[in-house]
C-alpha cells in the first residue's frame, strides 16, 4: 500500500511560474548556472543553487549558501511570487516533449515507506552529496524539488487523473529548451480522497532520479522527529515532495561513455581483444545501437557495431544482462582497466539528449574513445529494485527533467 498525501503546495502566480521553473540543481554546474540566471531575478535557482548570489570564492558546501537559500526562498514568499494553497491539495504535472507526454501526480510521500522499502531504490548514494541537500532542507525547511517516482500502470487512479486534467489548467507553458509543462491543481476533496485511496492498491514506488534528494529528505525528517519525540506521525516533516509517473509514459534515454585512453593499447590490439567477446563490424555511419547488448564504438575517426557473442554473460541474471554491465564486465575493466566508474577520472558519461555528435566531439576534444547505449528499460530498474539490488553507475538518463519551483513543500 502505497500513501498518497496531500499538502498545501507553495507554487509560482500564475504570471510568473514560466519565469520561476528551473532546471534541477544537479544538471549543470555552479559557473553554467550563474550564466543561466545573469539578468533574472526569478528563477528558482536563486533557491536550489544559491551560491549564484553569492561570491564565486565562497565554497559551494558553505553554510552561508544554505542561508542564502532560505533568504531567496522567503523573499520569493514574501513578494508573493509564490504562493500557497489555503487547504490540502493534490497537483498533476504533465510534460511535453517532442510530442510525446508524461503525466505524474504531485503528492507528498512517506518518510516510513522509504524506509519501509516501499519505495525503492536502484542506487547507491554518496554522503557528501547527501549533506549537501540534507543541508539545503534543513535550511530552508522546505523541499524545493520532487522525486521522481514511477509506479507499474495497473489501477484506475490514473483515469481519475486523467479525467482531471479535461480542466483548465493553472501553468501552461513552453520552456526554453522546447519542453512544454501544464499543471492541474486538485481542490476537491472528494477527488483528492479518492485518488489516495485508490493508489493504496500500489504496492510500490520506484525512485527513477532523485535518490540524494529522497535519502536526504528522508534524513531530516528523521532528525525533526529526533528533535519532537512526542511527534504524532502527522506532521508535515514526515512526508517530502514526490511526483509519480506510471511506468508506461516514461523514456529512459541512453547514457554513454567517453574513455580518455585506450589503456596503453595500440587500435590493433584493442580490436583483437574485442573481438574475443564480440562481433565486431565497421560502419559508414554513426552507430545508435537499436536492440539490447549491442554497442557502437568511436574510436579514431571510426564508428563500429559490437554485438555480444553468445555465452559471454549470464541471461538469467537482472544485473549481468544488463547492457551497461555488459560493457563494463566486459571491455571498460578488463581491456581499458576503468575498475571503478564512479571514482575513474578517465571515464565521462553523456546524456543520450546530447546526440552521438557530441561523443564524436569528446573524442576530438579530450577523449580517446566513445559508445554508444542501447538505453536501459524501466523494467531493468523495477526488476533490479525489486531484488534489492542496486544498478550499475551511470545507468538511466530520464528525459524530460522536471523542473524545480514549481512546487514546494515547507516541513513546518
Amino acid at each position: 500500500m502505497a500513501i498518497v498525501r496531500a499538502f498545501n503546495g507553495i507554487r509560482p502566480v500564475e504570471d510568473l511560474a514560466s519565469k520561476i521553473a528551473a532546471l534541477p540543481y544537479d544538471v549543470m554546474s555552479s559557473e553554467e548556472a550563474r550564466e543561466m540566471v545573469e539578468g533574472d531575478p526569478y528563477s528558482f535557482l536563486h533557491v536550489d543553487k544559491a551560491e549564484i548570489d553569492l561570491d564565486p570564492s565562497i565554497d559551494i558546501h558553505d553554510n552561508r549558501v544554505y542561508e542564502k537559500a532560505r533568504e531567496n526562498l522567503d523573499k520569493k514568499i514574501f513578494d508573493k511570487e509564490l504562493i500557497q494553497d489555503e487547504k490540502p491539495c493534490l497537483y498533476i504535472y504533465r510534460q511535453i516533449m517532442n510530442g510525446r507526454s508524461q503525466t505524474g501526480l504531485v503528492f507528498c510521500a512517506s518518510i516510513d515507506d522509504y524506509i519501509n522499502n516501499k519505495i525503492k531504490k536502484h542506487e547507491f548514494t554518496r554522503a557528501d552529496k547527501e549533506k549537501d541537500r540534507i543541508n539545503h532542507v534543513d535550511y530552508c525547511d522546505a523541499n524545493t524539488g520532487p522525486i521522481f517516482l514511477t509506479y507499474k500502470e495497473d489501477n484506475v487512479a490514473s483515469e481519475v487523473i486523467m479525467d482531471w486534467t479535461k480542466k483548465k489548467p493553472v501553468y501552461d507553458f513552453i520552456s526554453a529548451d522546447g519542453i512544454g509543462h501544464v499543471v492541474w491543481v486538485i481542490d476537491n476533496e472528494i477527488i483528492v480522497s479518492e485518488i489516495a485511496e485508490l493508489f493504496k492498491d500500489v504496492k510500490n514506488f520506484y525512485i527513477a532520479d532523485g535518490h540524494h534528494r529522497s535519502a536526504s529528505a528522508v534524513k531530516v525528517g528523521l532528525k525533526k522527529r529526533a528533535a519532537n519525540p512526542n511527534y504524532t506521525g502527522d506532521e508535515e516533516f514526515n512526508y517530502f515532495l514526490a511526483v509519480a509517473f506510471p511506468d508506461n509514459d516514461l523514456m529512459v534515454m541512453d547514457y554513454n561513455r567517453v574513455v580518455k585512453d585506450l589503456n596503453g593499447l595500440s587500435k590493433v590490439e584493442l580490436m583483437k581483444k574485442l573481438e574475443e567477446k564480440f562481433i565486431v563490424t565497421e560502419s559508414s555511419t554513426q552507430v545508435k545501437p537499436s536492440k539490447r547488448h549491442t554497442f557502437g564504438m568511436f574510436v579514431e575517426d571510426k564508428w563500429y557495431l559490437l554485438e555480444i557473442k553468445e555465452g559471454i554473460y549470464n541471461q538469467n541474471d537482472p544485473i549481468e544482462s544488463l547492457d551497461v554491465a555488459i560493457l563494463q564486465n566486459n571491455i571498460l575493466t578488463p581491456i581499458l582497466g576503468i575498475e571503478d566508474v564512479r571514482t575513474s577520472d578517465r571515464i565521462d558519461f553523456i546524456g543520450g539528449i546530447r546526440g552521438l555528435s557530441e561523443l564524436e566531439r569528446r573524442v576530438h576534444k579530450d577523449m580517446k574513445i566513445a559508445f554508444s547505449m542501447y538505453p536501459t528499460e524501466i523494467s531493468d530498474i523495477m526488476s533490479v529494485a525489486d531484488i534489492g539490488e542496486v544498478m550499475p553507475p551511470k545507468s538511466t538518463w530520464f528525459e524530460p527533467k522536471l523542473r524545480s519551483g514549481l512546487f514546494v513543500h515547507k516541513l513546518s
